[in-house]
């Protein structure tokens, strides 16, 4: 019989958690995508307490990844290293408070919501077409229809990597666009999100035309993650995408969204390296055809599997031009007619 391989000493050597601890712990069941690899090690801690147990036992030399909904990431194939912190019942909590609601970081953004219109609450109702966790959102500064989490968060509570608790006001995040400057290694615990009385038939009407909006533009029934890139300065991502003639490309199993050309999709098959590898290559064609580099805001995190490629030839839809081919009658740059 084979014997069963040796942990690495520093796993070894951490203290005994309350919550799930997991070596080599696939992480596509939990990711929008359902791509990617596995973590090194896989920590579902029971609450703060527990995390910050773990933090202040962890090698610093150990690297440290912290995931909630894993609705707008990317896991690559080769999976990631060290510890991978999943936050989830233990930091769920939702309450309602004098001038707003308090949540945990692995409250999801819709449901936080939605105890807030039940409470006759309005402010956040842009959180309910954000797919996602409150953590995840104040570290990206979530935002759609019309609001972020810059213009509602009163405080963020933090974790730092030594496992200090912290409370930051949200003017120390230093918001801006897809943004915050949290602390180096830094995990969001809990919010307090400013919300006031609002007419309920109002705040209703609200989040069921966001609702309505996101089912009738968004491949909100397909395995996505979410805006695949930063919208640039006075552009729309998807508009320059769709130009460059990126709608319904395919790498493998991943694909274009013809619903919403700034999605990317994985039909069924896709791996981490197609999703990314299509990603780029979209890149490649809108800089090509607009002149514009487009920004990740899929966060992609872990080690490659591969080398993600260009979108073979054959895949390319009728019409495109692909990158470095020079069309017919057309001159290049600095070269004389």
């Amino acid at each position: 019989m084979m014997a069963a391989k040796r942990l690495p000493d520093w796993i070894e050597s951490l203290p005994e958690l309350r919550g799930r601890v997991q070596p080599n712990a696939a992480l596509a069941p939990f990711t929008w995508f359902r791509a990617g690899g596995a973590a090194e090690l896989l920590v579902r801690p029971a609450d703060a307490d527990d995390l910050a147990a773990l933090l202040r036992a962890l090698p610093h030399q150990v690297p440290v990844q912290v995931i909630g909904a894993c609705s707008n990431l990317i896991v690559r194939d080769g999976g990631l290293s060290g510890v991978t912190i999943r936050l989830a019942r233990g930091f769920s909590a939702i309450t309602i408070e004098a001038g707003g609601i308090t949540a945990g970081a692995a409250a999801l953004d819709v449901t936080v919501a939605e105890h807030a219109a039940a409470a006759g609450l309005t402010g956040v109702e842009f959180l309910s077409g954000i797919p996602g966790s409150i953590g995840g959102a104040v570290a990206m500064n979530a935002g759609a229809y019309g609001g972020d989490l810059a213009s509602v968060l009163d405080w963020a509570e933090i974790l730092t990597r030594t496992g200090e608790q912290r409370r930051l006001p949200a003017q120390q995040l230093a918001f801006d666009y897809r943004h915050a400057a949290l602390p180096a290694g830094a995990v969001v615990t809990r919010v307090h999100l400013r919300a006031i009385p609002g007419a309920a038939t109002l705040i209703a009407a609200r989040m069921a035309e966001i609702k309505a909006t996101r089912q009738a533009t968004q491949p909100v029934r397909a395995r996505t993650g979410g805006s695949t890139f930063r919208n640039p300065d006075g552009m729309k991502a998807w508009e320059l995408i769709d130009a460059a003639g990126c709608r319904g490309l395919t790498r493998g199993g991943a694909m274009v969204s013809d619903k919403h050309c700034n999605f990317l999709i994985n039909t069924g098959t896709a791996t981490a390296a197609d999703i990314e590898g299509l990603g780029e290559e979209v890149r490649r064609r809108v800089l090509a055809a607009t002149g514009v580099t487009l920004e990740w805001e899929i966060r992609r995190i872990g080690i490659p599997g591969g080398r993600p490629e260009m979108v073979p030839p054959d895949m390319v839809p009728p019409g495109v031009v692909p990158p470095g081919v020079v069309p017919p009658g057309v001159v290049p740059p600095g070269v004389k007619s």
